[in-house]
């Protein structure tokens, strides 16, 4: 079930977006803010998000964070790229994804930015940032007093000249050193990768095939750049010493299993049917083939834009290939309850739950089709596995909402307010959510759980990176 959220922003606006920036895996900075109070929407998937654990979890262990519960989030961007924020957090544009031949140009990249998080660059860069900051205001105070001396002595053009260069000339000298900076945290990043790869026992060679392509990408091009006002090190430098890194390896030749691949390219078909145009995805996948990743990309592509019939034909195929496949039963369920068809997405759905052993973002799902029926022998089994799910999955706006209705049609109103004023909160709408709680509070007795729980949602405040409303 591939979902689209907002993402909530966590660190402040401008470090935010200098930080991101920093430390992408291309010099572009990621659009933070699209919108006000809003960054850039995550794609959530079980499947896709199940995979990336699995190839972060020995590179988190090896780099000493396995105990810090840093996730991998899917950016909706088509871009390749990749970037750390907030310390906790791998972020991948799902472009990344789609464009990784192999798991193992994926895994380089995730790699390199455990390099970033492992060498604490986040924070060292706040506090590079944090003293380029204090200088530019002296430097700017300095000038501000040279030229107010310049005016004040019928205005001197040496002082007021002298003043003017007093905050050019540092300003530009504490940039340079930023950016100087900059490089040597992305050149100790490829380091770390590189021997975090090596200590898991897997090759480097696609974390240098993904930034060797790099060089001949318009995002990476510097001919007739200044090599000292660049973020990152100079692209053909960079693949050098990544390349020497890399083939000293004893893994160097070491490949993916044939199992890892075949997850690999079924996720990023999964990918490229949910969000790239149909006649995209039919020509990645025409009907001449017949693997079972482009069979998935088109079963999704025709339930998402052809002919639901033809769509479940093509999932049971899938199903008779694969019959413990619990995210080609998902498919066959979000088919059904999207098609309109919530009854009979209800089977797919428990059998989706019980192989991926209870998922919650795919019990979310079910709990939804359990509350579409309108049948309300449903609606105790609803609220147990939605409150299951939400408990385990408690960022996923979808879960609060379908519990709200399914606390609305048992008529428990008081918890059917505070489960949408949840939902609020989480979709960054602060006001909806105060006005819902403040309602849920009038509810229930005070001091009671529900009441606690509503009165820290009145009383919160905005997140970093939003604003009040």
């Amino acid at each position: 079930m591939l979902l689209r959220f907002a993402f909530r922003n966590r660190t402040s606006g401008v470090i935010a977006a200098t930080v991101a920036a920093a430390l992408a895996l291309s010099p572009v900075a990621p659009a933070f803010a699209q919108a006000e109070n809003k960054g850039p929407p995550i794609l959530r998937d079980t499947e896709t998000e199940q995979l990336l654990r699995e190839y972060t979890r020995p590179i988190l262990r090896t780099a000493g964070l396995e105990k810090q519960n840093i996730n991998v989030v899917i950016i909706n961007d088509s871009a390749f790229n990749a970037f750390v924020a907030d310390g906790r957090r791998i972020f991948v544009n799902y472009g990344a994804i789609v464009q990784s031949e192999t798991p193992n140009q994926l895994i380089g990249v995730l790699a390199h930015e455990t390099g970033h998080l492992a060498g604490g660059h986040l924070a060292k860069l706040r506090q590079q940032l944090a003293s380029a900051q204090t200088q530019m205001i002296i430097a700017l105070l300095l000038g501000a007093g040279a030229m107010a001396a310049g005016a004040a002595t019928g205005g001197n053009n040496g002082l007021a000249n002298a003043g003017a260069a007093a905050v050019a000339g540092p300003q530009e000298m504490i940039r340079r050193s930023l950016l100087s900076y900059q490089r040597q945290q992305e050149e100790n990043a490829d380091r770390a990768g590189v021997k975090f790869l090596t200590a898991t026992g897997q090759s480097a060679k696609g974390m240098y095939e993904t930034f060797k392509r790099f060089t001949t990408d318009s995002l990476f091009s510097a001919r007739g750049a200044d090599p000292y006002l660049q973020s990152h090190p100079m692209p053909a430098d960079r693949v050098a010493a990544l390349e020497g890194l890399a083939r000293s390896s004893p893994y160097w030749d070491k490949k993916d299993s044939p199992e890892l691949q075949l997850r690999h390219d079924m996720v990023r078909a999964k990918i490229s049917a949910f969000m790239e145009r149909p006649d995209t995805v039919y020509r990645r996948y025409p009907l001449s083939n017949t693997s079972l990743p482009a069979r998935y990309a088109r079963a999704i592509a025709t339930y998402l834009h052809g002919d639901l019939r033809s769509a479940l034909a093509q999932i049971d195929g899938l199903i008779q290939a694969q019959p413990n496949n619990p995210y080609f039963y998902e498919l066959r369920g979000q088919a059904l309850l999207e098609g309109g068809k919530p009854a009979e997405a209800i089977a797919p759905l428990r059998r989706a739950v019980q192989l991926s052993n209870n998922a919650p973002l795919i019990e979310m799902l079910l709990g939804q089709a359990l509350v579409a029926t309108d049948n309300k022998a449903y609606t105790d089994e609803a609220i147990s596995i939605l409150r299951s799910a939400v408990a385990r999955e408690s960022e996923a706006p979808l879960g609060y909402t379908q519990l709200a209705m399914a606390y609305g049609r048992k008529g428990d109103y008081g918890e059917a307010d505070l489960a949408s004023a949840q939902a609020a909160y989480l979709r960054g709408d602060n006001k909806t959510a105060r006005e819902l709680a403040s309602r849920a509070k009038t509810r229930f007795a005070v001091g009671t759980p529900g009441w606690v729980r509503a009165d820290d949602i009145v009383s919160a405040k905005p997140l970093p990176g939003q604003k009040g409303n």
